[in-house]
């Protein structure tokens, strides 16, 4: 089998890129066209088409090739012998069309897509920048701001969108291939040389430049500290005040630059680490089950979301709640987020038909005795939990996997109340359910291969960042939010004010700090919690305040005052003095006398926490590796991607620098809150990283 083959229809010359399962650019891909387009340039062909087999163009670069020496012709070579060719060269863009893939598609002369073609250049999420012509020639092509848009979000488009901008020629619902072709002999004589992108002369108009300071203000908020997006942007600017060549030295000095940046590399560990983590561990052999029908206990947020979460895979989901009022009360407000997302123009209308028709509500446990997964999404009680297992377990078909979505229980306790242990698991959504990309998937003493598969399977079907857990309180997130959490109480009780605390995370890159979280959350829902379980006097000293707000009616947003005001119609805050009041009654009542704490504190005290928790969590083998745990923090916890996760910044920072703090810490009063991790202490020792420990450890 070649990358490339080579076809003749008529005068047209096809080059069909053959290099399963994406068509990836590899070295063979870039030399196959390049010899391509030598032989069709002096063929006698009058046009040249690019396509790929299995209905996907190009979807990128080869990541096989990350961190590999390059080999000849590079990429950039290859798109701009396509540019210089002497016949019209067309590109069939279908499937998924990212990065160096549209960076090729540019280089042709023409574009024709399929409809459902996603196209886009998503290299600033791996803290880099299209490196092969990509912020010249799109600038070139389609406007500023959308140009500006694409590069620095990374997002893809769909081919609708990429024709409204002007990015495409034509787009087809056909057979994309054929469709080019056909194209490719309608102007095969007519003359093409204005359709080299690189010849396009651009200049900085009063107009553009006002575009370009709209835009400014968004990419920075967006990129919340990620230097990729600011970069990208520069680059763009550059096609309107540099000549195409200086512009694309700017672009590869840049690229240069941001490859070796601290950001990218963790942002490529954490794109290995995402891969990494769906696969099955390595002492899990079998295939999955058959997952035709699957249904939902509780009808609520939670409920109604991972419901979503299959409608929109098209899986037909069966939702038993109480009452009928509740069941339609439930999947009237599905419906209304299916009909808000068709307002954004993110689904169809068709669509929100499509997958209510999909939703069935039911008040019968019977009505699961065909579902192939059943998952309860009740009360965060351990006898609730229990008694709907049991119901489930007399109406559940041999074989049906069995989940439960608690977030903290001992799922091992659940799986022993009833009769298949072997058939439960935990499937651990994080809310909203049909927005959040992280499912925990937790495996049980008991959990059969085919059962873990079987999750393992539905995550990615639902397009959902899977992660493997073992059982304990909290499993790999929550059990580490809450050293995180206790950490910031005790910085807002010695001295710190909750706008610092907040602000020192925002800065490091989180969207939310700690308090506005929980004032998000709803302070009241920590607080059922905490009377729910018996705390040492020590962790009920460190949610004294919280608990003070809550009794003196500062639930958060929903009431219009937490640690922080709200404006009742813009939801903007600001400091709510009678939070102030009770933090510094519950300093004197503890007499505590506060005293100065900068960011640096702040930060080694949170993330350090995380740090040594996860790994706690890691030798303990609740979590397989601790890349693992990072894809945790990202997907579930909002982690600022460009930092990797926690346990990445802890090899970043070094991990003797971690250990020394945490051991300091853990001094005098603070023994009762820091127990030094002793693989953390072991790996600082040996001047190691937790990332040669996965490593040598897989």
């Amino acid at each position: 089998m070649t990358a490339v083959e080579m076809n003749r229809e008529g005068d047209v010359a096809v080059l069909l890129i053959n290099n399963p399962p994406v068509n990836a650019l590899s070295h063979a891909v870039r030399m196959g066209l390049k010899l391509g387009l030598e032989f069709a340039d002096g063929s006698g062909a009058k046009a040249v088409v690019i396509a790929g087999q299995g209905g996907t163009f190009i979807a990128g670069a080869d990541i096989k090739e990350f961190g590999q020496p390059p080999k000849e012709p590079g990429l950039g070579d290859v798109i701009d012998l396509i540019e210089a060719c002497s016949i019209p060269v067309v590109a069939a863009i279908e499937g998924n069309t990212l990065g160096g893939g549209l960076e090729v598609a540019l280089g042709c002369h023409y574009r024709i897509a399929n409809v459902k073609a996603r196209v886009g250049l998503p290299e600033v999420t791996l803290g880099i920048l299209p490196g092969a012509g990509g912020t010249q020639r799109l600038p070139r092509l389609i406007d500023a701001p959308e140009a500006l848009a694409m590069i620095t979000s990374g997002a893809p488009i769909d081919g609708r969108k990429a024709k409204a901008i002007g990015l495409v020629d034509e787009i087809i619902e056909g057979n994309c291939v054929e469709a080019a072709i056909a194209y490719a002999h309608s102007i095969a004589d007519k003359p093409f040389d204005d359709r080299r992108l690189s010849k396009r002369e651009l200049s900085l108009s009063k107009v553009i430049s006002l575009q370009f300071e709209g835009v400014d203000a968004q990419i920075i908020k967006r990129a919340r500290g990620a230097i990729a997006p600011l970069k990208a942007a520069e680059c763009v600017k550059a096609a309107y005040t540099l000549p195409y060549p200086e512009g694309i030295a700017k672009e590869r000095e840049t690229f240069i630059e941001l490859v070796a940046s601290d950001q990218s590399k963790a942002l490529r560990h954490i794109f290995f680490a995402e891969r990494a983590a769906a696969k099955a561990p390595s002492d899990v052999s079998g295939t999955p089950r058959d997952v035709a029908s699957v249904g939902i206990i509780g009808g609520g947020t939670m409920g109604g979301g991972i419901a979503m979460t299959f409608a929109d895979a098209g899986i037909p989901v069966t939702i038993i709640e109480m009452s009928d009022e509740a069941s339609k009360r439930g999947i009237a407000m599905m419906e209304k987020n299916w009909q808000r997302s068709a307002a954004r123009g993110r689904i169809s209308e068709k669509d929100v038909e499509t997958r209510m028709a999909l939703v069935t509500g039911s008040t019968s446990y019977d009505s699961l005795k065909d579902a192939d997964l059943i998952i309860e999404a009740v009360f965060e009680t351990m006898a609730i939990k229990k008694d709907v297992f049991g119901k489930i377990d007399a109406v559940a078909k041999p074989g049906a996997v069995l989940a439960s979505n608690t977030s903290y229980l001992d799922i091992n306790e659940i799986a022993a109340s009833t009769s298949r242990p072997r058939d439960v698991l935990g499937m651990h959504y994080f809310s909203p359910a049909n927005i959040m990309r992280l499912l925990e998937i937790v495996r049980t003493d008991e959990t059969a291969d085919d059962a873990l598969l079987t999750a393992l399977a539905i995550a990615k079907r639902t397009r959902k960042n899977a992660v493997v857990a073992g059982v304990c309180h909290g499993f790999i997130g929550n059990r580490m939010l809450t050293p995180y959490a206790r950490q910031a109480g005790l910085l807002l009780l010695e001295g710190a004010s909750p706008e610092q605390v907040d602000s020192a995370l925002t800065k490091f890159g989180f969207a939310m700090g700690v308090f506005s979280v929980g004032d998000l959350a709803g302070l009241d829902i920590g607080y059922k919690s905490r009377k729910d379980r018996q705390l040492e006097p020590h962790e009920v000293r460190v949610s004294l305040i919280a608990d003070r707000l809550v009794e003196a009616g500062h639930l958060g947003q929903k009431s219009g005052s937490g640690y922080y005001l709200y404006d009742k119609e813009t939801r903007a805050r600001s400091e709510n003095p009678a939070a102030t009041d009770i933090i510094n009654a519950v300093r004197e009542e503890l007499g505590i006398t506060p005293r100065a704490i900068d960011e640096n504190e702040i930060i080694q005290r949170t993330q350090f926490a995380l740090i040594n928790e996860g790994a706690h969590i890691l030798a303990e083998g609740i979590a397989q590796r601790s890349s693992d745990i990072d894809v945790v923090y990202n997907h579930g916890y909002a982690y600022p991607r460009w930092r990797g996760g926690p346990m990445h910044y802890g090899d970043s920072v070094g991990l003797k620098i971690v250990a020394d703090a945490v051991v300091k810490f853990a001094e005098g009063d603070g023994a009762l809150f820091w127990k030094p991790a002793p693989l953390l202490l072991e790996l600082a020792e040996n001047k190691m990283t937790f990332s040669e420990h996965d490593r040598h450890n897989q």
